[in-house]
């Protein structure tokens, strides 16, 4: 019973815009403890430089450095805790209110994201949507191409 509550949850829950556009290099590793070892979130590999996008619609409620690395924490309107980390640069203030797939900060040759429930620590990686473009047919002619339009996000644990 308790799977089939979860499974409705996570099919109410809307899709998240993927932060940056790259590779997971090291995953979620829930930590056994509040001070076990662990990944508290997803690492990324991007190059120096890319933007990162909010992943859901939230308030700033934090922006600043924690022992030299740069992070960005958004309250999101769903109720949970986004942190964005290993940050080059913010370009949105505290109190600010940002919308999904805003861009929010650049990353150095790292970057991570965490997802809080409360104060617990959740895998990131369900919520996270994946773009699809749609195909099209691209004239042969000479003639120009109509635009494409826009990519959707498909939820990963959704058909």
């Amino acid at each position: 019973m308790i799977g089939a509550i979860a499974a409705l949850v996570l099919l109410a829950t809307p899709c998240y815009q993927p932060p940056v556009s790259s590779p997971v290099i090291d995953p979620f590793r829930a930590p056994a403890c509040s001070y076990c070892p662990g990944n508290r979130g997803l690492e990324y590999q991007p190059p120096s430089g890319s933007q990162v996008l909010a992943a859901y619609s939230g308030v700033v409620r934090f922006s600043g450095t924690v022992a030299d690395v740069r992070y960005l924490v958004v309250a999101q309107a769903d109720g949970r805790t986004a942190t964005y980390g290993r940050l080059a640069t913010v370009v949105v203030a505290v109190g600010a209110t940002v919308a999904a797939g805003e861009t929010v900060a650049t990353t150095t040759n790292r970057f991570f994201f965490g997802l809080r429930q409360g104060d617990r620590y959740v895998d990131p990686g369900p919520f996270l949507g994946v773009v699809r473009y749609r195909p099209r047919l691209v004239p042969i002619d000479g003639s120009a191409p109509r635009r494409a339009p826009p990519p959707t996000i498909a939820c990963a644990l959704r058909p």
